[in-house]
């Protein structure tokens, strides 16, 4: 048995009859849908053409929200429907993120993620889900798709069906009806901030501050009036009204012949805001430091037990402001253990919380043998290392695991993580007075110059999709672009300069500093930018 739907878009008239269903149906808060009805229009009136598409959760056959979430709180159930458990649920938005089709929420009233669960409760007594019954066009089919004999299989194997971003892998199970492309594509009609019958440009409760940023630029009619005004009066002459006339007439054309979305649900926003880079950055801090000391050891510099001992502890404190910027992040903290007690195993968020946990306890017992003197220096330092490591770089199969967001799947994003630890903890050591400061001086020179050719190659090598090749333009010429070249010049380049003309232990100190928060700038930017770029 497997469940799924068929959108007939001959049929559909974009009543929002399945929407209203759908939320009395479920008692779906205001601001948020399970399923809504997205408008585009083409053309130019009298020759306009308007288009309907129903979205929803696809009910994917592999669905990316039930490996990613950390509590199992989101399943697979026997019959193919993608169902959700609240009491789980730790609101850690890892399925939004994960999500390619923009189905999931955080319900503003109980902090958890919601979506259409194909009103399960109604299907276990019999029943169609509610948006099938309400349809007054039938133009939403439900049924068991590997039964030959049901309605939706005969559609799916006799009709020209579409899928939304079959590339995706998911294998969903909801299928249009003459889908236009444009409807089921994104980025081929751009999201606005409020709609011809819609004031409401952001969501509520987690949503509303959430809002994505955006730019506000010239019109391209506005820049050309602008630049011929600007050259006649230059030359002192009057412009050719006539010839700007002629121009804007054939913008104006351009833009309305073009596809437009005119009503959708409202934008979620940035669901992963500074406190994700935030961790990553005290995460690579504490587990460079150990790496650095690690490195260090087997070249065989000795360090004092005091400075040791302090480096111990300044792992600890970063690591305990990961836990808590982890935690932070939580629309549920107070569920943050479920983690750890009701794990899913396939989430890297789950594996990520038992390596910082292991490398807590590690951390812990070489702190007790410098201290005491127990003599298992060595055999701690060797074990550290594998376990710093994958807790530096955890994070980067974490983010590949959110397949709605390209950018975040890149696969140089393992190796940009380790060398920002790298980073972090050579600085850090520096801060601290230095294990080696010549080789650690060294470490951090040539992670500083790793970093910023990782940094070239991410964009010169050839873009896997449209997502990340306009993630990528939004990181050099959109609204973070600042930013990121901030982070670039401040974090990388000056520090570069710096390390290696000067030696007064000033100037090192501060090319360290500036290294250290150049990763975190371009980190926020990284995990940001992605966000921006809507998924339905």
């Amino acid at each position: 048995m497997n469940y799924g739907f068929v959108i007939d878009n001959r049929k559909c008239i974009g009543c929002h009859a399945c929407t209203v269903a759908c939320k009395s149906e479920h008692d779906v808060a205001i601001g948020v849908n399970r399923t809504h009805v997205k408008y585009i229009e083409k053309g130019v009136f009298p020759d306009a053409s308007r288009s309907f598409s129903v979205h929803r959760c696809n009910h994917c056959e592999d669905a990316p929200c039930t490996t990613i979430c950390p509590t199992s709180a989101l399943h697979t159930r026997m019959d193919g429907i993608v169902d959700f458990d609240n009491d789980r649920c730790i609101g850690c938005k890892s399925c939004m993120q994960a999500c390619p089709y923009d189905a999931l929420y955080i319900d503003p009233d109980t902090n958890t993620a919601a979506k259409c669960n194909y009103c399960a409760h109604r299907v276990d007594t019999g029943y169609e889900p509610a948006c099938v019954v309400i349809c007054p066009t039938e133009a939403i089919i439900s049924g068991d798709l590997d039964d030959a004999h049901s309605k939706i299989a005969s559609f799916v194997a006799m009709e020209h069906v579409v899928t939304r971003k079959p590339e995706k892998g998911t294998t969903p199970n909801l299928y249009y009806i003459e889908g236009d492309s444009d409807m089921l594509t994104p980025s081929n009609a751009e999201r606005r901030d409020n709609y011809i019958w819609s004031e409401q440009a952001s969501g509520v409760g987690h949503h509303a501050p959430a809002a994505a940023t955006t730019e506000r630029t010239e019109s391209q009619a506005d820049l050309l009036v602008q630049m011929a005004i600007e050259s006649h009066a230059k030359n002192g002459t009057q412009p050719d009204q006539r010839a700007i006339d002629k121009v804007l007439e054939e913008i104006k054309a351009e833009e309305q012949s073009a596809t437009r979305r005119v009503y959708d649900s409202p934008a979620k926003g940035v669901l992963w805001g500074w406190e994700v880079p935030a961790y990553i950055w005290t995460k690579s801090v504490a587990t460079g430091l150990l790496l650095v000391l690690a490195l260090t050891s087997w070249f065989g510099a000795a360090a004092d037990s005091t400075l040791e001992f302090n480096g111990y502890m300044a792992a600890i404190v970063f690591m305990m402001l990961t836990g808590g910027l982890l935690v932070k992040d939580l629309d549920r903290p107070d569920r943050f253990l479920y983690v750890l007690l009701r794990p899913n195993w396939s989430s890297w968020l789950v594996r990520g919380g038992y390596l910082i946990t292991v490398f807590g306890a590690i951390i812990t017992a070489l702190m007790a043998d410098n201290f005491f003197d127990l003599g298992f220096r060595t055999l701690l330092i060797n074990l550290t290392a594998p376990v710093a490591l994958l807790t530096a770089i955890y994070t980067a199969f974490l983010l590949a695991q959110a397949k709605g967001r390209d950018l975040w799947g890149s696969h140089l994003a393992p190796v940009h993580m380790l060398i920002h630890a790298l980073i972090a903890g050579s600085a850090g050591w520096l801060f601290l007075g230095g294990v080696d400061s010549i080789l650690t001086l060294l470490i951090l020179k040539l992670a500083v110059l790793v970093n910023l050719a990782l940094i070239g190659l991410e964009f010169i090598t050839p873009h896997a999709t449209s997502d990340t090749k306009r993630a990528h333009h939004l990181m050099i010429s959109g609204f973070y672009s600042r930013h990121f070249m901030l982070g670039i010049i401040m974090g990388n380049l000056v520090p570069l300069i710096m390390l290696f003309t000067l030696d007064t232990e000033l100037m090192l100190l501060i090319a360290a500093g500036l290294s250290a928060a150049g990763i975190f700038i371009t980190e926020f930017v990284r995990v940001r930018v992605p966000q921006l770029i809507p998924l339905s």
